[in-house]
């Protein structure tokens, strides 16, 4: 947990001494390796044509109770029209995340970056961190954090990406 908050304090300090914004809306969302949950690997690029609900998360993190359900709900309700929802856990050791699961089950895929590096790479400043991705592969929204009352809003952008509006 430290190293992970180590990490986002980099990151955020580093943003602010450069004036740079994470990884936003508009730019090519960076593929990545990772191994799931039953160690197959999970590449972003996998995932090209369909939208994605890229979410970053770690077992400590108690907004990520409360998101898991519905991220299952997003899932159940638009997989039909091509929704996928990939979560990414930060933990260091894999087993704190195994024990999350165990309490909060994923009815989507869940992939393992215990070095930090995907995190990085999408310049994660917080859990959970969020990246809507469109067909073509490109970031549409970022979202920090999660709470009820923005369940309806995530929603509506989901929905707008789903139907291609908003190019």
């Amino acid at each position: 947990m430290k190293r992970i908050l180590a990490l986002c304090l980099v990151a955020a300090a580093a943003g602010a001494a450069t004036g740079a914004l994470a990884l936003g809306p508009g730019e090519q969302a960076p593929d990545f390796s990772l191994a799931s949950a039953k160690n197959s690997p999970v590449h972003l690029a996998d995932y090209r044509g369909k939208v994605v609900y890229l979410d970053f998360w770690a077992s400590w993190c108690a907004p990520c109770r409360k998101s898991f359900p519905w991220m299952n709900e997003l899932k159940q309700r638009f997989a039909g029209q091509g929704l996928e929802v990939l979560a990414v856990n930060v933990d260091s050791q894999r087993s704190d995340a195994e024990a999350f699961l165990a309490a909060h089950p994923a009815a989507f895929t869940v992939a393992f970056d215990d070095q930090g590096k995907t995190a990085s790479i999408y310049q994660v400043k917080g859990m959970p961190s969020s990246y809507l991705i469109d067909r073509e592969g490109k970031v549409r929204q970022v979202h920090l954090g999660f709470r009820d009352d923005q369940k309806q809003e995530l929603e509506g952008l989901i929905r707008q990406t789903l139907e291609g509006a908003g190019k």
